[in-house]
């Protein structure tokens, strides 16, 4: 009897105690937030600081919603599930109708313009099928290795190193064709830009609605909604901020080419590590970086959101080649991303929402990359 009085003691206030530990740790990711943004702004300045802000909101919205670009794919491809696609379109339609109009108004601010180049095809398509086998795009790369997804911090180095070495090979790349970008809100105007667009997204989501499964959605409830417009609201906030749209892939590339320089590689005569922007990032702090200051803000705002749901560090249990593939994968998506001048964040996302066509060709070769890669996925053993 008394044994089991003490067991019974000893289980209760383990309970107590489990909350309150949960309560403290919110509590000081959520300071570690805060006083992420006073020391950069301190340190940097107050644009550097908002982008801080910034990043921690996608972060935030991304893993609450567990939003996903390479899971709404994946669903349409594998269960004709549009939600997760349909989604996304809400988030860009919310960007673009306050990104172009800003774009068209205010010149010195940049859209998300990319050549129309070989390098854009091949790295696009290659991109596609690589997020599907290591289960997530540039954003979802980021946001789950901010929850500690065991496959995610093993994607990321390699997504890291790949990003830089392709940007450090683009030139070569680019020299086998391209064609300028070409902005739309440049070519037709803002409200031209804005019917064609907007009809273009309602087209697609009306041909998902017609050939859409019988299955029940993975996402229930209003919270990818809501996570899909205020991924447009603090996308439009960026470029205000940045003068630039968001992305996510520079940054990776730029922590890359840091690392390789601290190691004593001189970088100054690579054809794009060498040139003076370029060499002006490598030597500047790397708070001084956009995209880096919201990737970094990302990555504790997706673990701020884990916290709340109790969802941080899940356990992955998977086989040697699933592993190796998944790291593989991590590099080729570093890579690409870069030949095509972003990935679903800066290409897709950013890219249709602030005007640029390379957006849309962006979207054609990854989705036929994507058939590709999740029959890979299936290949590996590897689970929807």
């Amino acid at each position: 009897m008394a044994s089991t009085l003490s067991s019974t003691l000893h289980t209760t206030a383990a309970q107590t105690t489990r909350p309150a530990h949960r309560r403290l740790g919110r509590s000081l990711l959520m300071l570690g937030g805060l006083a992420g943004f006073a020391a950069i702004t301190w340190l940097v300045g107050w644009r550097q600081g908002l982008l801080w802000l910034i990043g921690l909101g996608y972060g935030v919205l991304l893993s609450a919603a567990a939003f996903g670009f390479t899971t709404g794919w994946r669903v349409w491809i594998t269960r004709r599930d549009p939600t997760g696609l349909w989604a996304q379109f809400v988030g860009i339609a919310v960007a673009m109708l306050i990104s172009v109009p800003l774009l068209a108004a205010q010149p010195a601010l940049q859209g998300a313009d990319g050549p129309l180049s070989i390098s854009l095809l091949i790295g696009a398509f290659v991109f596609g099928a690589a997020m599907q086998v290591a289960d997530g795009c540039g954003s979802g790369t980021l946001y789950k290795a901010g929850l500690g997804h065991p496959v995610s911090l093993a994607v990321l180095p390699a997504f890291v190193f790949g990003s830089f070495l392709g940007a450090a090979q683009l030139p070569a790349w680019l020299s086998l064709g391209a064609l300028p970008p070409v902005n739309l809100v440049h070519r037709l105007g803002a409200a031209e830009t804005l019917i064609v667009q907007l009809a273009a997204l309602a087209l697609l989501a009306a041909l998902l609605w017609r050939f859409r499964g019988t299955q029940p959605s993975r996402w229930r409830g209003p919270a990818v909604w809501w996570a899909a417009i205020g991924l447009g609201l603090l996308a439009a906030a960026n470029l205000v901020v940045a003068g630039q749209p968001w992305g996510i892939v520079y940054g990776l590339g730029l922590w890359g080419a840091k690392i390789v320089q601290a190691l004593g590689f001189d970088l100054s005569h690579n054809a794009f590590w060498g040139l003076p922007a370029q060499q002006a990032q490598l030597h500047a702090t790397l708070l001084a970086d956009n995209t880096s200051v919201t990737d970094l803000g990302l990555l504790l705002g997706a673990l701020i959101a884990a916290s709340w749901r109790g969802k941080a560090s899940p356990a992955v249990s998977l086989p040697a080649r699933q592993w190796l593939a998944s790291v593989v994968a991590g590099l080729l998506l570093g890579y690409s991303s870069r030949l095509a001048f972003g990935c679903n964040v800066g290409a897709y996302f950013s890219g249709i929402a602030t005007g640029s066509l390379h957006g849309w060709v962006w979207f054609a070769c990854a989705f036929a990359g994507s058939l590709v890669g999740v029959r890979a996925r299936h290949r590996l053993g590897m689970a929807d």
